[in-house]
């Protein structure tokens, strides 16, 4: 029998690594106990006691619905900075706008949090708005952060795209406008799809700016989780962390089989146009 490799032995350290935890967390889902260190036995009563939750199921509808909003114009507003840093080789100021976009990749949390905290608070002294801190501001602050992930991933797709595509059909007469929508935007929507689920992700997941910029009326989960957890690990949290891990396994499933099936549909007619 063949042994296994090095390289083989620290993939499957890797997995377990990452893993196992999460594993034993859903597992520890359907523990029956109130303890959530000492197994007695399998029940799904904390699935029940979850739904039963109001607070928790206000902070994920909020958290969902931020992370939505937060994603979507993420990715508008970061694809506007990749097509700009990519296409618009020389003007000046370049480097600073390229900086300035890429700032909140390395900018801590806390500062990033603070100053925007700030912010708000100086413009609800000048104009007046916003007059209270809730999902608003959370969004504008998500949205500020999430868009230079989302300008680096397109930036990356936008530097592979073959730029004698885009000339041959302005060339032919397509305007500028026509030409993005009909030939550039559909090579860059895989870089899209995983801006916008890599911002749905961290938006989903943000703990400390949320908590700079929020008001009472606006709790995220990882809010909600972190004060709970701070009082002692509630058996609930186990079981929303499995449904979270479901769902995001399955929409990351989802995105893998619809990428790949447009893939190959592409391929598949690249060959017939080269057969023909």
């Amino acid at each position: 029998m063949k042994k296994p490799s090095f390289t083989t032995l620290m993939l499957i350290a890797g997995l377990l690594f990452l893993y196992l935890p999460m594993a034993i967390l859903m597992f520890y889902s359907f523990n029956s106990s109130r303890l959530v260190t000492v197994w007695a036995g399998f029940s799904g009563r904390w699935y029940i006691e979850l739904f039963r939750d109001r607070q928790i199921l206000a902070a994920v509808w909020t958290s969902l619905r931020i992370a939505f909003f937060s994603a979507t114009m993420a990715v508008c507003l970061g694809t506007l900075a990749a097509f700009v840093m990519t296409r618009f080789t020389r003007f000046r100021g370049k480097t600073a706008l390229s900086s300035m976009v890429t700032a909140p990749l390395v900018m801590p949390e806390v500062i990033t949090g603070l100053s925007l905290l700030l912010l708000f608070v100086h413009m609800a002294q000048m104009i007046g708005w916003p007059a209270d801190r809730g999902m608003v501001t959370i969004w504008i602050a998500h949205t500020t952060f999430c868009s230079a992930y989302v300008a680096v991933v397109v930036a990356s797709r936008l530097r592979e795209v073959d730029l004698s595509i885009e000339e041959a059909a302005l060339d032919l007469g397509s305007p500028p406008l026509k030409t993005f929508f009909q030939i550039t935007l559909p090579m860059i929507a895989p870089a899209l799809a995983a801006g916008w689920l890599l911002a749905f992700t961290l938006s989903l997941d943000d703990l400390v700016i949320a908590s700079f910029v929020s008001g009472p009326g606006a709790s995220t989960l990882p809010m909600v989780v972190f004060s709970s957890v701070r009082m002692g690990v509630s058996p609930k949290i186990n079981a929303l962390a499995t449904l979270i891990i479901l769902a995001v396994s399955l929409a990351t499933f989802l995105a893998w089989y619809f990428m790949r099936r447009s893939e190959n549909k592409r391929r598949m007619a690249m060959a017939q146009q080269d057969a023909g």
